[in-house]
């Protein structure tokens, strides 16, 4: 028997990446997962797996949010792993690359949580795990000026969904990873044009010595999702190898 037996999941940003390597936890572990993103030749790698819906889906958009949330009617754990990384000081951001951080990395999770809560509340409660940073209100980073923001502000919406929602049966958690070896960052290692001291530098901020990998962060995320940690709630949960010790 899995942790998440009967359960149902949705996962947004679910076609690669953290979000991929949660979905397939999620299906080990015994749920029906919804892996929801806009890359649908990434997501159709995952048709056939078990456990596994696959359904495309524009986390900014109001019409596709709320067209999912017409198809499901129960869900039990709403992950938001939805984000997008833009590189850049205050004054290299660009109020369009202000905007769209904040549409991707928090107005999508406002937008899924406003869909799926009274869903929720409709069948006793249910358990969101939202996607955050140590790059946040936890640790300055330079060059992440609007990710930073948007993080930060992840981190307040779960604090302010769990203290709402406690005494209606809904958890809210968020993760805070430091460093992922995950497509994303490859394609950002590959950007600077030196790859090999790219990933020397990224290791060496480390003071395990070590990038975490996606399944590092995926364990945890089924962690929060099922009954073992069921008196966490509101909390934002560091898993970032000691980077910001």
């Amino acid at each position: 028997m899995g942790r998440m037996d009967g359960k149902v999941v949705i996962v947004t940003a679910g076609a690669q990446g953290i979000g991929r390597t949660t979905v397939e936890a999620f299906a080990k572990e015994g749920a029906t997962v919804y892996a929801t993103d806009i890359n649908v030749e990434k997501l159709n790698e995952l048709n056939g797996v078990k456990g596994v819906i696959t359904r495309k889906l524009d986390v900014t958009s109001n019409e596709d949010v709320n067209a999912l949330a017409k198809e499901i009617d129960t869900v039990h754990v709403l992950f938001n792993c939805a984000g997008w990384v833009f590189n850049g000081t205050l004054l290299e951001t660009q109020e369009s690359d202000w905007d769209l951080s904040f549409d991707i990395n928090i107005k999508s999770m406002f937008r899924m949580c406003k869909a799926f809560i009274p869903k929720m509340l409709a069948n006793g409660g249910g358990n969101i795990i939202n996607m955050s940073s140590a790059a946040s209100s936890i640790k300055g980073v330079p060059n992440r000026c609007a990710y930073s923001a948007t993080k930060a502000s992840v981190i307040g919406l779960t604090k302010a969904i769990a203290a709402d929602y406690i005494k209606k049966g809904i958890r809210c958690n968020c993760v805070c990873p430091g460093t992922v070896d995950t497509p994303s960052l490859r394609d950002r290692i590959r950007a600077t044009g030196d790859e090999e001291k790219a990933v020397a530098d990224f290791i060496a901020r480390q003071p395990t010595g070590e990038l975490a990998k996606a399944d590092d962060i995926a364990n945890l995320i089924v962690f929060l999702a099922s009954d073992e940690s069921k008196l966490i709630s509101g909390t934002e949960v560091k898993i970032d190898g000691g980077w910001t010790l």
